[in-house]
This record gives structure tokens, sequence and C-alpha cells, in this order.
């Protein structure tokens, strides 16, 4: 009588459902989901918990490897694409039994489990059972089959806090629900039953509850869909299985930045693929380790690190602190995130500022001497001066007083325009920092030290870093690819502190005033490397030196990424650029006259870089009694003397190299005769196809000239031997002015018009 009251219900019930409209919101609604959080190579750095504790990835139907689905089913509820929510044979035949004095036995349907684990119900009363059948129906009215499977599949209980077999086939096996093979899907299918019982590992390994009821199972999944000897094979095999305790908790700074980029855009989705590959972050905190190791005895027990992708923008490794768990060195800091003085790392951007704005080219001479920049007396780290010095050796050997001479030259942008310009974050005022923000006055982060070295290898490009998997963004032109390309040579080209051979890395150091931190920052193939090393507190510390102290960690990173096999071969970068190679007096780092006796080539931007005919070494004739004179008639033997300024001729007597001076006397000229500019001709005008059709220059000059320099303007086209023609191709129409130097400083000019054709 009970049961055909149950039934009558039940009847009434499916009415009742029929005539309300259905409005279903998803099924998702109820679960917050974990994250979880994957490398480059799809591996699990973490599952996060959800907002209700509990570990639960929601995982589309579609997602789900259809055998496991399959076994589900054929486990819990074999009629369940038939029924409408309830099997009233099974609810008749369990009721009969349970309260005929019979075994209890169950009846609840996939779609009854969805119900009691959405309401929370008690089922073990006939009150609550109903409540149960009428929620279930109520889900079959508003839901389809596969929107309840889905929902059940992703809230079944698997033990403990761990909900779906999302998170159970990620915690479990550390594959996601579409990977699993036949042992670990008949595993997930049958835990939900006991998942107390059974999801209690033994020694790693599934215990034996589990593994009769799986084997029972897969003797019925065998016979329904057709499993042959292999998986008999596999099912024989032991099945290791990980526990809850063993979840990846890897890079562990990096996943707190990647989910709180996930925040910041609004993300939803319940995984996230990042730029990291674990294996290129394992071997950087393995680096780590030994060095601070090494270091211990001169207190150094902190360090972080870098390594980002120039091709797409992609962070594959970051290491924020020495030690994530380390309390006493305040280790889950991430120290990538935190504004620190970087030293001499900033350097080479003020000379790629310079070499665009025509301020210098690589062999261009500068001064390291005692100098004051109004209020500002920089000094060099090593307390010491050079004297004249290359562009090129002035930054390869970070000095200070060379490096604000030229910052101080910089205009449109200076080098604070050029900071504010890069994304430098809560920077002070230009007139608080003054001329030292060339030498670290400034504070930045190691994420905007990446891109800013990023910059020199992406052809002088600023683009946004990158977390997740996807294209670099286009970014914005920050300095030239040309001075981009010369700095990164500059760079290349510094001996390492080990003077082991680096495969053409360009690599830079830098340490803040005090000894607080100390860097090294460098560009390998395709890669940006930044490491710092130091103290979170702020701490001083003498061994906190960049060449000392990050240089060798730094190049123990890249040898090790080099010996693991990683491609650290130059990428293909933007080409041909407007530069060329030109030789150069060695003394001045002008053209060299035809009296300069040391010669060497440099790196030069026609029509940007500054050029002239070098002056300083100057030929001087004596007569016969050994007198100066400058009369050719009466020259008897000529001698070459160096013809410094004033100021330059101080410089060397500062640095200890003091010049021979000229004889009294001796300043004047030789004569020679002028060039005589043959081609183009005079007051022409030349109608040609503007970047197509090329111009002949040509000139005779005296018979001591061997050189010939030709010029646009300012601009330096190119050199010749007297009466050799040099092609040029006008790039714009209207007036220009040529003018050609000889190797003793004589000239000639020729004023001609172009116009388009």
């Amino acid at each position: 009588m009970r049961c055909f009251r149950v039934a009558a219900a039940l009847a009434l019930l499916t009415v009742f459902l029929a005539l309300i409209p259905v409005d279903a919101p998803p099924l998702k609604r109820h679960a917050p989901s974990s994250v979880a959080v994957y490398d480059s190579n799809g591996e699990l750095l973490r599952l996060t918990l959800a907002s209700d504790e509990r570990y639960r990835v929601w995982t589309p139907l579609e997602e789900i490897d259809p055998r496991l689905v399959d076994a589900v089913l054929l486990h819990e509820d074999a009629w369940f694409r038939w029924h409408p929510g309830v099997n009233p044979v099974s609810l008749v035949r369990a009721a009969i039994s349970t309260y005929g004095g019979g075994p209890r036995l169950g009846a609840s349907t996939l779609t009854m489990q969805l119900a009691r684990l959405l309401e929370r119900l008690d089922t073990r009363s006939v009150p609550g059972k109903l409540q149960q059948i009428a929620a279930a129906l109520w889900l079959e009215w508003r839901y389809s089959k596969d929107e309840i499977l889905e929902a059940y599949l992703n809230l079944a209980p698997y033990g403990g806090n761990i909900e779906g077999v999302g998170a159970a086939s990620l915690i479990y096996f550390d594959q996601r629900p579409s990977r699993l093979n036949l042992p670990q899907i008949l595993t997930l299918a049958v835990l939900p039953q006991a998942p107390s019982r059974r999801g209690k590992t033994a020694d790693a390994a599934i215990n034996a509850d589990l593994a009769a009821a799986r084997g029972r199972l897969f003797a019925r999944f065998a016979i329904n869909y057709r499993s042959g000897s292999d998986d008999a094979a596999l099912m024989a095999l032991p099945l290791p299985m990980r526990s809850v305790r063993q979840l990846p908790f890897a890079a562990p700074h990096f996943v707190e930045r990647a989910l709180a980029d996930r925040v910041r855009r609004g993300d939803v989705s319940t995984s996230i693929t990042t730029s990291l590959d674990l294996t290129l972050q394992a071997r950087i905190e393995e680096r780590i380790a030994d060095t601070l190791t090494r270091a211990k005895a001169r207190g150094l027990n902190n360090a972080a690190a870098m390594l980002l992708d120039t091709r797409d923008m992609g962070v594959r490794a970051l290491v924020g602190s020495a030690d994530f768990f380390n309390a006493a060195i305040a280790g889950q800091v991430n120290g990538t995130g935190a504004k620190r003085s970087p030293g001499s790392t900033l350097k080479p951007f003020i000379y790629a500022l310079a070499i665009d704005q025509g301020v210098l080219h690589p062999a261009s001479i500068l001064r390291d001497v005692p100098s004051a920049f109004g209020p500002f007396s920089p000094e060099n780290f090593d307390g010491t001066f050079l004297g004249p010095i290359t562009a090129r050796d002035a930054l390869t050997r970070s000095r200070n007083v060379p490096a604000v001479a030229v910052a101080g030259q910089l205009r449109a942008p200076d080098f604070y325009e050029f900071l504010r310009q890069s994304d430098i974050s809560q920077l002070a005022s230009a007139q608080h920092y003054g001329l030292a923000l060339a030498l670290g006055g400034g504070e930045v982060t190691m994420e905007e030290l990446a891109r800013l070295y990023a910059l020199l290898s992406a052809d002088g490009k600023l683009r946004a870093l990158n977390f997740g998997i996807g294209p670099a963004s286009a970014g914005r032109q920050l300095v030239s690819a040309e001075a981009a390309f010369i700095v990164r040579d500059i760079l290349a080209n510094a001996p390492r502190p080990d003077h082991a051979t680096h495969r053409g890395v360009a690599w830079k150091t830098g340490t803040s005033w005090g000894f607080r931190d100390a860097w090294t920052a460098g560009i390998a193939g395709p890669y940006v490397l930044i490491v710092w090393l130091g103290h979170f507190d702020g701490k001083s510390n003498p061994a906190l030196i960049g060449v000392e102290a990050a240089a060798p960690l730094f190049f123990s990173i890249v040898d090790s990424l080099s010996a693991s096999g990683v491609d650290l071969s130059e990428p293909p970068r933007r080409w041909p650029l407007n530069v060329t190679r030109i030789e150069v007096c060695s003394a001045s780092g002008e053209l060299p006259n035809v009296h300069c006796p040391q010669r060497s080539s440099t790196w030069f931007i026609p029509g940007v870089s500054p050029i002239r005919i070098s002056t300083v070494h100057r030929q001087v004739g004596f007569d016969a009694e050994n007198n100066v004179t400058c009369d050719a008639g009466l020259a008897k033997r000529y001698e070459i003397f160096e013809f410094w300024p004033s100021e330059l001729r101080r410089v060397y007597q500062l640095a200890g190299l003091p010049k021979r001076l000229p004889p009294s006397g001796a300043d004047c000229t030789m004569a020679s005769r002028a060039p005589t500019i043959t081609s183009p001709l005079r007051a022409t005008t030349y109608r040609v196809t503007l970047g197509s059709d090329a111009l002949t220059l040509r000139a005779d000059a005296d018979a001591t000239a061997q050189r010939l320099f030709w010029f646009d303007g300012g601009n330096f086209l190119g050199t010749t031997a007297p009466g050799e023609s040099l092609p040029w191709t006008p790039r714009r129409d209207g007036e220009f002015l040529l003018r050609v130097v000889d190797d003793h400083g004589s000239s000639a000019e020729r004023r001609i018009s172009i116009e388009r054709r």
C-alpha cells in the first residue's frame, strides 16, 4: 500500500512539473571552482581551493574521457538515458526489500544523487527520500541529460574535500580527465560509492577495498565494451595514487602573479595555461640554491631571478625568493615585483638614446676624469679615473663619469622622460633625481628591468610581459632598431668575469649605493635573464657587488641552460638596418686622416652618428738645421705629432698618460690643393626616382691625399679614393649641400637640386 502511495505521489508530481515553465540557470552556479594552474607544457603547478574550501574543477562533459562516462553509467545508473529522473522498478524493488524485512537496497539514480548533492538532503528517511525524488524530477524537467550528467561528474564526492572528476583526476593521478588510462578511469568510477574508505591510499597505491570494487567493474566493463587482453594486462599493474598532501606547489611566486593577473583580467575560467616552463624554473631554482650555499659565508642568503622569452614576451621562469617557506628571509615576498635601485643596469639605455640623438657612436672619445655637474660630483666604483675612453669601453667598464656626462647631453627625450615612456612606475620628479638618475638614483622592479632589456632584443620596441600563452603585444618604439643593435653588440663583447667564452651573451651588472643590491641583466639568444641578490629588508653587505655576486649566478644559469640543450642562438631580428662599419682613428674616434697611425672600425648610423675628419695627428716639417718649418720647400724631414686640445691634454695628464707636446711653431698646416668635385655638376637640377636612381659622386684631389670623405650636410655618405666614384641615392627632393673632405682636412662643396621624377 505504501508503495502505491509513493507511485501515485510521483505521478501527480510529474503532472505538476509539466505545467511549470522552464527557465534553468546553469547547474555550475551551485559549485565555486578551484583553479588549476599549468605550465606551458601542461604540467600542473598548483590546484587552488575553491571558495568553499573544496577541491573542485568544473570540467565540461566534452573534456571528460567518454570511457569514464560509460564506466560511471554502467556502475551507477545503466538506465540513466531512459528514465525520467527516478527508476520506478528500482524504487519498488528497494522499497519491498527494505520495508519487507530484506536487505537494505539503494535505488538512487544519478539524477537523484545529484539532487541530494545540490540540496544537501538527508535521504535516510521516507520524507527525505520523497524530497530527493521530487528534486530529481524537477532537475530532469529543467535540464538535459548531458547537463545532469556533467553536473554529477563535477559534484560527486571523491574523498575528503575532493569533489568531481576534474579535481580527483588531477589530485590522484596528475592527469586531466581527458587523458586517463583505463585503470584510472575505473578507479574514479567506483570511488564515489565509498569515498572516505576507498579514497585512502596504502603506500601510494590504491587500497584493497578500492582494488576489489574496480576489479568487479572491470569484469562488467570488459563484457559490455569488449576490452581486450591489453586492458587486462594494464589492470594487473600496480596503480600509483597520490594524496592531497602530494599536490604540487611549484613556482609559487609566479603562480601568485598569474592568479592576480587572472583576477585583473576578469577571467573566470577554471584553468590557466601559463607561459612558465617548469623545467627551466627548476633549473634556475637549483642554480640559485647552489650559488647561495657557496656564498653563505659572505652573508648572502637571498636571490631572485626572471627568465623572459622575447619571442612572445612569455615569462618562462620566475623565482621571487630563494625559499618561499623560509620566514627568516621573508621568503613569501616576491622580489621580482619589489622596487630596488638598479645600479648601473640602466646605463645601456643612456647610450642607446645618445646613439639615436647623434651624441656619439661606439668609438667616440669620452672623458673619465674628476668632474662636477653642478653640485653633483660622481665617482667611479673603483675610485679611479681612466682619462680618455671610448663610449664602448665606458659602457662595458661601467664608468660613472662618462655616463653622467652623456646623460646630461640627452634631449627629447632625456633619460628621465625615457623612463617615464617605459612605464617605470612611482618615479619622483626629474628635479628630485637630477643626473644621479643615470647611476641608479631611481628604483625599478625586476619586471620593469626585464621589459627594458627585452626592448634591446626586440629592435627597440617596449612590450608587455606575458604570463599566459599568446603572441607578444605590438609594443611601442622607444629607441631605433639601429641603436638597440649597437648597444647589444657592445654588451655582447664585454668579457665574462671568469674569462670563459660566453657565446655572445649581452650583459651588464649593477650595484646599488650602500651595497644593498647586486644585479646582472642580460640577453642570451632569445632570452632575457635578470638576477638579483640582496636582502628584502635593505640590509647592506659589502659582498653585494654586481660583478662579484650576481654575475657568477647569471652565467651559472646561462651555462646550465646551454648545457641542458636550450637553444641560445640569436633569434631573427629586423635586417638590414641602417648601420655600417667605418674605419676611424683609434685615438680620436674620428675619420682617420693620412697621418693616423692606428685605426679601428666601429658601427655607424649614416645620417645620425656624429663624424668629422680627425686632426689630432699632423705632420710637422723640419729644415736642414732641425728647425720647425711650415714651408714644404724647406722641409728636409717630417715627423708626426699629436695635437690635442688643451682640455683633452689635461685629461691625459690626470690619467697618468701625459702626451708629448708638439714643438713650438708646429701648429701650421702644410699646404695642399683642395679637392675638386667633378660629379655631380655645379648648379644642376637632377630629376630622379627617389630611393631608386643613384647619382655619381666623384672628386679629384692633391697628389698627397689618399682618401676622400663625402657628406650630405652633416650626414656621412661614404669614402672613396681620389678619382673613384661613390653611388648616392637621394631619399627626398629639394636642395642638397654635398661636401668632400680629404685626409689632410681640405674640403670642397657643391650645391645641387633634386626633383622627383
